[in-house]
């Protein structure tokens, strides 16, 4: 890791000082006072970032003249000129980044570290907020440019009775039940021991998307692992320790559905899910799974299950929203030297139009 740089800057909001990358103990110190910190806003998911795919941690330490301190996590892409890369909070995939601070943040503050931002020489720089800090900061992006996101969280008030009662709906219910009488074993690792396992249902399951989604599976294969690679999972499974479950369905001793839920402070989150349909679904093992994780999360006295991003009125975005998931805005905000994003999404569109490729 480069030793961290400094940077001292009079703005209207007072002297600031700007120190990156952020200095380990202070982000750490930050997370655990902001009780809005998800599993996504920790260093151990920028190190997972950095250690699996080609970025460096290029996090940002604000501090503030009336003493006020917060951390930008962000990752800058290696390999290339900073001119021509990104630094991103966080890059696609990778969910919700955005600022850590237990403190309001003030117009004035939110303003100094956009513009802040808008001075990086990087060609793309882009930060998603998590959903309780869109106002504040929406304010201040003057420049960047909106990326519409949405994410889906269960509140976890009142304890899983609670839960069960008045957010599971009817039907994930009745399913659950049956899933409880079914040949259907349950466990959950916390040490990355599941971790092959997991990944055979992951790569049963790019098979069943590619042919929702009518994408050659070749094409399929090397896009999903690309974005997904199984180090990936071995790197989060380490570095998180018992914050990162994996969730396991078995019947007559295959796998057949799983979970990764990963914690931090009084946050769930839903990371990634699989499953051999065949064998899952007869016995209603995945809506199973999502119970019991809900359950633990519940008697890990957590807030919040976040249930992850999916297309609004989508056959997932309904299954969510059957275990009381609620719909909130994460927005994205973006700012390029040349349209980059605006080019990607043309030749995405133009591939997805020559295969046929269909959403799912």
């Amino acid at each position: 890791m480069n030793a961290p740089a400094e940077l001292l800057v009079d703005t209207p909001a007072g002297l600031a000082r700007i120190t990156t990358p952020a200095p380990r103990d202070v982000w750490w110190e930050l997370a655990g006072k902001d009780l809005d910190t998800n599993p996504s806003q920790t260093p151990h998911w920028l190190d997972c970032l950095c250690a699996t795919g080609p970025y460096r941690d290029a996090s940002r330490l604000y501090e503030f003249e009336r003493g006020h301190r917060l951390v930008l996590p962000l990752a800058g892409r290696t390999h290339r000129p900073q001119i021509l890369g990104s630094e991103e909070s966080w890059p696609a995939q990778w969910g919700i980044g955005g600022p850590v601070c237990p403190e309001r943040v003030s117009p004035a503050e939110a303003r100094v570290v956009f513009a802040d931002l808008a001075r990086l020489r990087a060609l793309r720089v882009g930060v998603r907020l998590r959903p309780a800090d869109q106002d504040v900061w929406a304010d201040a992006a003057a420049g960047f440019r909106l990326e519409p996101h949405m994410t889906q969280k269960v509140d976890l008030d009142g304890g899983f009775g609670t839960v069960w009662e008045r957010r599971f709906g009817r039907r994930v219910r009745r399913e659950i039940r049956r899933a409880e009488r079914s040949d259907v074993d349950v466990e959950v690792d916390r040490s990355g021991r599941l971790v092959p396992a997991f990944y055979h249902l992951y790569r049963k399951s790019i098979v069943r998307w590619a042919e929702q989604q009518h994408e050659p599976l070749a094409l399929a294969r090397w896009r999903r692992t690309r974005e997904f690679p199984p180090r990936r999972l071995e790197e989060v499974a380490a570095r998180f320790g018992e914050g990162c479950a994996i969730w396991m369905a078995w019947c007559a001793g295959e796998p057949a559905g799983a979970c990764v839920v990963l914690r931090h402070g009084c946050h769930a989150k839903m990371w990634r899910s699989a499953m051999d349909r065949e064998l899952a679904h007869p016995v209603r093992a995945v809506p199973l799974l999502y119970r019991l994780a809900i359950e633990d999360a519940c008697e890990a006295a957590c807030r919040t299950f976040d249930m992850g991003e999916s297309a609004p009125g989508s056959s997932l975005a309904e299954f969510k929203a059957s275990f009381g998931a609620e719909t909130f805005s994460s927005p994205r905000y973006l700012r390029e030297r040349l349209p980059v994003s605006a080019a990607e999404r043309r030749l995405r569109t133009a591939v997805k139009r020559l295969i046929r490729f269909e959403d799912a």
